[in-house]
């Protein structure tokens, strides 16, 4: 294995020219302000997944990024900072580059819209074809750049100081003894260092699975190979999958790298190891990543992801606002986003966090934005919820604004011919945009006889107040301003009516179906303990929302599970923030083909359920299973201090979201020193009652015995999704983004009880 055989991370494009472009590289002007645009010259390094640019004048330090970084590449003026600072005759000529991570936007001007347009295809195809690469491939090229970096004297050989070096650098502390011992494992020249087919071994002893041969080994029973027959006794005993011979020879096809084995139609070690790597033998069941619902129920029987605040992308105090993050949220498959609109300057209304320090930005661009990206992730509808503080002039802005810019895509009308009785589906609403505001009248009116004119212009402007004391509340309730309300805005709002909740009794008789409230946490939070069946009743056939507390000027969210447990459709979170209760709403939407929308189970789409999530009486939601979680090992775990002597100890702990009686955590010991390979083998047993509505997170946490631990990565998905057998677990950052090589290895099995 020469170590100079890296540029294949690309494999299949040696000689592309949208390779070679990048590898050649070129001057691009990267441009930070008005007055900051220099040229830099950017090319992609041998690795082929690494951008390196540099300045031309200073002997600065050099920057790289990783193209796993990069979250996708936009043609033309479509940053704020590109709109913000170049003039329009250049659009043809600019691109941005943007990332996962918290880093900020790489905006770049070309010498020409050619050499635009190359950079932009070029960059969109490698990074295709690097997130098509399989995680066996992602592996060793892992251990082979790692090799390559630590092979410091460019010669294709190791010395032992360098493989100390590369041992640290792929998270394994190796005592000296030891160190010298797999050294001299490997040296068979005894020539001080390792080369060809010594590294090779190297590399063997460093990938080498114990837990996996012996489960091969069991199976094994062909003269040390997997026949078809031993794979489907496998897949049919260990993994309970429904097997037959055909998929066998289609896995040996699919998976055996090695093409005398495959001949003869057997799987060996390697083989085997590429099939549990890839995401058909993972633990999320992959019939559910597509959309697998039936999307054609009213659309208040979804769990809708939505998003608080969406134009922050840090606190609510002062964090910068912009367009991006509606980008961010709506690529996330976020459903239900919030435009909190005041008037500007020049007649265009604003949208930014009242009465505080963030920035602003403008209304118009905002729904632009809205309009490009709302149907990446998904093609289902998307629901503008108004915060609207703005005066009837820029009302009328906002309206104008809507239906140019969103033109059929926007529902003014309602679906059918006739006053509705009940929502569209979601299917009905592909592609749609719904407002969610206030309006002025009830939606009958409109089909009343001489279509009764308005009662009135104004109407009580329910403000997101930023206050928990009820009595000043109270108060600031009888002084409440009287909101003039434009009825070309009023008019528009169809489904998503906002009016005030006065308890659950008064909507039944009051409120019609497209009549909805929204809840502050705390009022949500009791009401789901107090009266959850009421709560779940009203969630039947209205709509009903639910936003953090103002208190948190941090943007930290709450925990969505109890809110969906009650019902309530349109969660609100914080999408700016990463946190564990994030990670539950990715979770929850990450299956349904990440459509945004998840179907309630029935017992919450009948008016007349008795179903309640704290008491949990007898009923068809008590489906009692035996969770069994063994937690054996994991695989790379990133160092999370650059600090050469640190290493992880890492823990596992998995965790039940759900009814209160499902929730649970349980956690196994640290492991010292190894982030590389380190192997628990402990079993963990949960009791799950209700199991359509339970969620199960698998986290990873550095020990550290005098502070918190750290967080290193997690994986959440439905309890109902997932697969039994030995099943390996991508992990995901704090960003929800997945770790390239990383990941747990764990056998489940979900027994029910009687």
């Amino acid at each position: 294995m020469e170590m100079n055989g890296v540029e294949n991370t690309n494999s299949g494009m040696e000689g592309d020219q949208d390779l070679q472009f990048l590898l050649q590289g070129g001057d691009l002007l990267k441009v930070r302000s008005m007055s900051w645009k220099k040229t830099r010259y950017f090319r992609l390094q041998e690795d082929c997944k690494t951008m390196w640019h540099e300045s031309k004048k200073t002997f600065k330090t050099k920057q790289t990024f990783s193209l796993y970084d990069i979250s996708m590449v936009r043609m033309g003026r479509h940053s704020e900072g590109l709109r913000k600072n170049t003039e329009e005759q250049v659009e043809g000529r600019c691109f941005s580059i943007m990332f996962k991570n918290r880093r900020k936007n790489l905006d770049l001007i070309a010498s020409s819209e050619e050499e635009a347009k190359q950079w932009v295809s070029s960059l969109e195809k490698i990074i295709a074809n690097l997130n098509n690469l399989s995680t066996q491939q992602k592996t060793e090229h892992w251990i082979i750049s790692c090799l390559k970096k630590a092979d410091k004297d460019k010669d294709d050989k190791l010395s032992q100081s360098e493989m100390k070096n590369f041992l640290r650098s792929i998270n394994i502390e190796v005592e000296d003894d030891y160190a010298e011992m797999l050294f001299q494992q490997c040296d068979k020249s005894k020539s001080g260092y390792l080369a060809g087919v010594e590294i090779q071994h190297f590399y063997d002893l460093l990938t080498h699975r114990e837990e996996i041969n012996v489960i091969y080994g069991q199976y094994a029973k062909t003269t040390g190979f997997m026949s078809p027959g031993n794979l489907v006794e496998f897949l049919m005993k260990e993994q309970r999958e429904k097997a037959t011979v055909a998929l066998a020879h289609e896995i040996i096809e699919k998976y055996e790298p090695d093409e005398h084995v495959k001949a003869k139609r057997l799987l060996s070690k390697d083989g085997f190891l590429m099939y549990m790597h890839h995401p058909e033998a993972m633990i999320l069941n992959l019939d559910h990543k597509e959309v697998c619902q039936d999307m054609n129920q009213p659309l208040n029987h979804y769990f809708i992801s939505s998003s608080h605040n969406t134009y922050l992308m840090e606190d609510q105090l002062k964090g910068p606002s912009s367009t991006e993050a509606y980008v961010r949220a709506l690529l996330k498959g976020c459903r239900c986003v919030e435009l909190d609109c005041w008037d500007g300057s020049d007649d265009e209304p604003v949208i930014y966090h009242g009465y505080t320090l963030t920035s602003k930005i403008l209304f118009k661009d905002t729904i632009k934005a809205i309009k490009e990206y709302a149907f990446k992730t998904s093609d289902y509808p998307v629901i503008l919820s108004l915060e609207n503080h703005c005066s009837v002039e820029q009302q009328k802005v906002m309206a104008h604004h809507m239906s140019s810019i969103l033109g059929s895509a926007l529902v003014t009308t309602p679906l059918g011919d006739d006053m509705p009785t009940n929502f569209p589906s979601p299917e009905e609403l592909k592609g749609k945009f719904l407002i969610k505001g206030k309006r002025l009248n009830k939606l009958e009116a409109t089909f009343a006889s001489e279509a009764a004119a308005a009662d009135d212009d104004d109407v009580t402007e329910e403000d997101e107040s930023n206050d928990e004391d009820e009595q000043r509340e109270e108060e600031q309730r009888k002084k409440k301003k009287k909101l003039k309300l434009a009825k070309e805005l009023s008019d528009m709002v169809i489904y998503c009516k906002s009016v005030h909740f006065n308890g659950f009794e008064d909507a039944v008789k009051n409120l019609s179906f497209y009549e909805m409230s929204s809840f502050k946490e705390g009022k949500a939070v009791k009401l789901a303990e107090d009266s959850a069946n009421a709560y779940i009743r009203h969630n039947v056939d209205k709509l009903s929302r639910i936003y953090p507390a103002g208190s948190r000027t941090n943007s930290s969210n709450y925990n969505p599970v109890p809110l969906w447990n009650a019902g309530c459709q349109i969660v609100a979170l914080n999408f700016q923030t990463t946190c564990p209760d994030m990670d539950v709403n990715q979770g929850r939407f990450l299956v349904n083909g990440k459509s945004g929308y998840i179907l309630k189970p029935a017992y919450m789409r009948d008016v007349d359920t008795e179903f309640d999530p704290i008491t949990l009486t007898r009923g068809d939601w008590l489906k009692h299973k035996t969770l069994h979680v063994m937690v054996i090992s994991a695989q790379q775990l990133p160092k999370l201090n650059k600090k050469k002597s640190s290493i992880v100890d890492p823990l596992v702990k998995v965790e039940v979201y759900g009814v209160p009686e499902d929730v649970a955590v349980k956690e196994t010991n640290p492991i010292e020193n190894n982030g590389f390979k380190p192997s628990w083998n402990e079993n963990f047993q949960f009791d799950v009652y209700v199991p359509n509505l339970a969620l199960v997170r698998f986290v990873v946490e550095d020990h550290d015995s005098t502070s918190d631990n750290e967080f290193v990565g997690q994986y959440t998905l439905p309890f109902n999704s997932l697969k039994m057998g030995y099943r390996h677990v991508p992990l995901l950052n704090k960003n929800g983004d997945r770790l390239p090589s990383a990941g747990l290895f764990v056998h489940v099995m979900v027994v029910d009880v009687n």
